[in-house]
Order: structure tokens, then sequence, then C-alpha cells
């Protein structure tokens, strides 16, 4: 039996004054909260966070009936107190600068400037807190020909060359540039803005000193082009569409089955081999245009139609169950239905619920970083507009000042 105790979340006792909305900065602040920071987020009186208002759907009550919370609002904002402030006017300036004087980091992500005309960009907030980590998110960065310019995840997506390798090929029915079903590049943002902000809280207990993060979505996205981009700069190869096939391994992608469609993803030759010993064309394996993955790919148009012949004359269920036991990654398509209902899913615990007071309970998406020392916490849903701006104010300045 494991004695250990578990310790507390490992960025407890680290404030967070998070200014940003929509979901790069508010996915940095929910992750640095689940971690055990104490995130404040900061609203506008009256409207809050843009997604408040991206609905249907909404968040529903124990009757089913609609409540004031889009659901778009509740997967970014969990374990984080809700305080409402104008930063339009002095007072709320005022305010911000005050809680910012005993916060460790800001997050914002205002546009190129927006914040220094209230006096609350880092050059401002650091003279009055030199140990402060401040993060700032833009569509373009604080430098270059487009650093003024707002920037949104589908024009990154576009910008940054996801669109060009995402989608069916050219020539092929439904072809032409797709984006990705989430926002992806807001997502990464938010993981990149997380990862900077405690490599530079690490640095300052060397330094003693905070500094600036500039972190921008169009460098992110470029940057998380991985070996697609890789393959343009050292390979000299601009990567297309392919739709879900991969530019460097055969097979690895969707394929017909009887009644539906399965995922097959060979990463090596040995895996091919058993491949087709299950699939019935053990010759495949030996024959040369398809003995390696370089002449797999070399081939891919001879191959991949050799397989979807093969493919389609059994039920996804027998090929997953065949495949898995001879030791071939493959698997199924699933809805986000399927992917909630999957027992490895539910044995992971990926699905939590939480108390919300409207609704009664609110369900959410679990963190999936798993520590085994000191591990997440869940303590609070996703505030309602301005829930704590009294107990945050008394707790972090030791008053209440007047709006």
């Amino acid at each position: 039996m494991n004695t250990t105790a578990v310790r507390p979340p490992p960025l407890t006792g680290i404030r967070v004054l998070d200014l940003s909305r929509v979901l790069a900065g508010p996915w940095a602040g929910q992750m640095l909260a689940d971690l055990g920071a104490d995130v404040v987020k900061v609203e506008k009186p009256g409207s809050g966070d843009d997604t408040r208002s991206w609905g249907p759907p909404y968040l529903k009550d124990a009757s089913g009936r609609d409540t004031s919370e889009a659901t778009y609002f509740l997967c970014a904002n969990r374990n984080k107190r809700s305080v409402a402030i104008d930063i339009a006017t002095p007072e709320g300036q005022a305010q911000i600068r005050a809680l910012a004087q005993q916060a460790d980091v800001v997050l914002e992500n205002f546009k190129l400037g927006g914040l220094k005309r209230y006096g609350l960009d880092y050059a401002s907030l650091k003279e009055s807190n030199s140990r402060l980590v401040y993060c700032s998110i833009t569509g373009f960065g604080q430098t270059g020909p487009y650093a003024a310019r707002a920037g949104y995840d589908f024009l990154i997506q576009g910008m940054g060359g996801l669109m060009s390798v995402t989608g069916q090929p050219d020539g092929e029915p439904g072809a032409g540039p797709q984006k990705v079903g989430v926002a992806l590049t807001d997502i990464m943002t938010g993981l990149y803005a997380t990862i900077a902000v405690q490599a530079a809280l690490a640095e300052r207990e060397k330094s003693g000193l905070g500094q600036h993060i500039d972190l921008a979505l169009l460098d992110v996205q470029i940057a998380c082009l991985a070996n697609q981009a890789s393959n343009y700069l050292a390979g000299q190869l601009v990567p297309r569409r392919m739709g879900n096939a991969h530019p460097n391994i055969v097979p690895y992608q969707d394929f017909p089955t009887a009644d539906g469609d399965i995922i097959l993803a060979v990463g090596n030759d040995g895996q091919f081999a058993k491949f087709c010993a299950v699939a019935g064309h053990p010759e495949w394996s030996a024959d040369a245009r398809f003995s390696s993955n370089a002449q797999r790919v070399a081939n891919r148009a001879v191959l991949v139609p050799l397989l979807r012949q093969a493919t389609v004359m059994r039920p996804s269920s027998d090929w997953i169950t065949a495949l898995e036991a001879a030791g071939v990654p493959c698997g199924p398509i699933n809805r986000i239905d399927e992917v909630f209902a999957d027992p490895q899913v539910q044995a992971r615990g990926l699905h939590i619920t939480l108390d919300h007071p409207l609704a009664g309970t609110v369900p959410l998406v679990a963190n999936p970083i798993r520590l085994s020392g000191s591990p997440v916490s869940y303590h609070s849903p996703p505030p309602m507009l301005g829930q704590h701006t009294d107990e945050v104010l008394a707790q972090w300045l030791g008053t209440v000042p007047a709006l």
C-alpha cells in the first residue's frame, strides 16, 4: 500500500492575474489554475469574456432549461475566480495596478499597445513589481510589420501554413483549404504560454526578477508545423494537402471497411508484414515495391488501392480485433459521443463533473497531466461574471476599494 502523502499542486501559492479572453490566454490560465495557481480572471462588467455569449449551446440546469452560461466559456475557465473591473476607468486601472503588485504573473491578449494607454503594460507594471512575469499573447508578436494587426485562430491557420496541408488533395472531390475542427492554434499558444510562464518563474528563483513573454499565434503555428516544416526546410519539398494520408509513412491513414472506416497506423516494416499476414496477403511485404517504408512511400499510388480492396471486405470490429492481436496499430474513427463512451476514456476519468451555482453540476474534460506526488486539482467550476470581486479584492489588497 502506498502511504506517501499527496502534496499540494505544484503552483500552489502562485498568483495569476488573467486579463485575457476568448481561448489562447484563458487556456493558459486554466492550465496554471489546474496546477494550483490562484488565477483571478478580470472581466468587463456587464458582459465579461466574449465567449460567455458564444452560444447556443448553453449549460442546462437540472430541469433541462438553458442557463446564461455558454458552453464555450466553460471549456477554458474552471478553477478561476472572476472579478468585474472596468479597466477603461481610472478607478479600474488603479485596481489592476494594485492587484498586479500582488501578482506573480499577468496574462493578457490585448492588441499591441492596447494596455499601454491605461498604464497596464509590462514596462509600467514592473516599476512597482520587478518580480512580475508578464505574458503577452498577440496574433503576430510585439515586433515586425504585422505586429499591430489583430490575430484570430482561423486567420493564423491559413497564414501559418496549416490549411495548406489539411484537407483533400487537389483534384479530388472536396479539395481545398480546410481548417482544423477546433481552434488548435489558440490551444497550442495557450500551452506554449503555460510552458513559458513556468520557465520564467523557474528563472526568477535564480535572478529574483520577472520578465516579459512575447508570444505570437503565428510563431506558434509555424513552430508546430513540425515534420512538415522540416520537409520543406531540409528536404526542399513544399508539402501539399494529402487528406488523411501521411507525407512520410505508408500505410498511415483511414481505410474503408465493410461497415465503416478504420485508422491504420503502420509505423515500421515489421508492423506492415504483420498487417499483410492478417489481411491474407503476405506477398505484399515481400514485394520489393512495398518491403520498406521508403518504397511504400514511393509506390503509395499502387499500394493504397490494394489495401483498400482488402479492408473493405471485413467489418471494422473484425479488423480491429485481428490487428490488435497481431500488434498492428489501428483504431476506430469515433464521434465525440463515442469518445466519451470509450472504456479507455472512462477508465482514465477524462469526464469530470463539478458543482455549479446555476446548473447544479457542470460536465468538463479533465486535465490530461498526471502527476504522482502533486496532482492537479479541481476546486471550482467556471465562475459567474464578477462572482469573486469582493472576495479577491479583500484577500489580495486587504480591502475592497470602491469602484
